[in-house]
């Protein structure tokens, strides 16, 4: 008898155990679907410097970085260093040896750049627009949430034609200097541009929530930008969107009352399907599948905004442009690499299938995420030079004379 009640002592702590391990799994897994869910609607401040410095020869003009692919890639890029409160810029690879990278010092804008720095890697490269040599006017557009700052870069000289017009959005976590390398480019078509800054940027009004609408809200003021060009003469008006961006325009082209201005688009490493993006960013972070579908449907529910702060669900249906191919009717080129690593070049090829018509895709191989410009400057501008004439600009100016 005693034995049976020893046994069954036994049975009753290995049963309360694993009960216990089991809602303590089940928590864990809980906590890490509301961190995942929060990192995606949460506006980044702060990028992670993941990059380390090796040697600087201020005599070479060179700096030595750890081998990665980032730094390992060719073309010229921003270096940020010592928490983003340096700045330099770096040219192409001189030397590879021994798992690390030395690249051609080009300037250090600002800060003291040492070995020991931690540093970031940025397609950014120009900061300001008056490094780009053009005339540049600082001018607040009115949104529904209020004064948020842009950029404005008349096209040519004074007296010129203002009609044309393009809008820069940048992307998740970014902001309004992610865009100025697109610039010359258009302005030598003859395009006005208007670099943005939008909801929750740090430069502009915050939302209720403060949080990401993932393109969702964000296209409120894409559409206030539309005005303001409207306003200062604009006629043809292409929306260009970096990244998250990328979803933003798209989301502004089936919602916008404005939306027949809007002559056609340009996306550069663009979300198309946000479902699609974001699985696939979990995979590279080895995320089990049942916390990335947990992630997806707090941020999908209005149950979940407790969790996250949202003031509303994102509706990720609307949200896939695959799905929706036969909502568009605009010309689209879309530029993508296969190597993106953050968003994945699938939608955007997929896209390019469902929507022959319209869509012009120029991909990429070795490039990254929104660093195809760094990495072949020429064919990247060649690429939208030759679009806007083929399919945009000739047919702008067409409907201009019809008009």
């Amino acid at each position: 008898m005693a034995g049976t009640n020893g046994r069954a002592k036994i049975l009753w702590t290995a049963m309360g155990t694993v009960t216990v391990l089991s809602l303590a799994g089940i928590a864990f897994v809980g906590y890490a679907m509301a961190r995942v869910a929060r990192a995606v609607v949460v506006p980044v401040r702060k990028r992670p410097q993941n990059q380390r410095i090796l040697a600087v020869d201020p005599v070479e003009s060179t700096v030595t970085l750890a081998g990665t692919p980032d730094a390992s890639v060719p073309g010229r890029y921003g270096l940020w260093f010592d928490d983003d409160s340096g700045y330099a810029r770096i040219g192409g690879v001189v030397d590879r040896s021994n798992g690390t990278v030395t690249r051609t010092l080009i300037d250090v804008v600002f800060g003291e750049l040492h070995p020991t720095n931690r540093a970031r890697l940025s397609g950014w490269y120009y900061l300001t627009p008056e490094e780009l040599g053009f005339d540049v006017e600082s001018v607040e557009i009115e949104t529904t949430l209020g004064q948020a700052p842009a950029w404005h870069i008349p096209a040519g000289e004074m007296g010129a034609d203002q009609s044309r017009w393009v809008i820069q959005v940048h992307g998740w976590g970014a902001a309004r200097p992610e865009g100025l390398r697109a610039v010359p480019v258009f302005h030598a078509s003859g395009y006005s541009s208007l670099l943005i800054s939008y909801r929750n940027d740090p430069d502009a009004p915050a939302s209720e929530d403060k949080r990401y609408g993932l393109g969702g809200t964000e296209w409120l003021d894409v559409e206030a930008a539309i005005r303001f060009a409207k306003d200062r003469g604009a006629t043809s008006i292409v929306l260009m969107g970096w990244s998250m961006g990328g979803a933003v325009v798209l989301q502004t082209i089936t919602r916008s009352p404005s939306a027949d201005l809007i002559t056609g688009l340009v996306l550069e490493s663009p979300v198309i399907d946000w479902i699609d993006a974001l699985e696939y960013q979990a995979k590279l972070l080895k995320l089990p599948p049942v916390i990335t579908l947990g992630a997806l449907r707090i941020i999908g529910s209005e149950w979940g905004a407790p969790i996250t702060g949202q003031g509303a669900a994102i509706d990720f249906a609307s949200m896939d442009f695959v799905a929706r191919a036969a909502d568009l009717s605009l010309p689209m080129l879309v530029l993508h690499s296969d190597d993106d690593g953050w968003v994945p070049s699938t939608s955007s090829r997929a896209l390019a299938v469902a929507r022959p018509d319209i869509v012009t895709f120029v991909p990429f191989a070795t490039a990254l995420h929104t660093k195809l410009w760094n990495y072949d400057e020429e064919r990247w501008r060649r690429s939208i030079a030759e679009w806007l004439t083929a399919h945009v600009t000739d047919s702008s100016r067409s409907r201009e004379r019809s008009a």
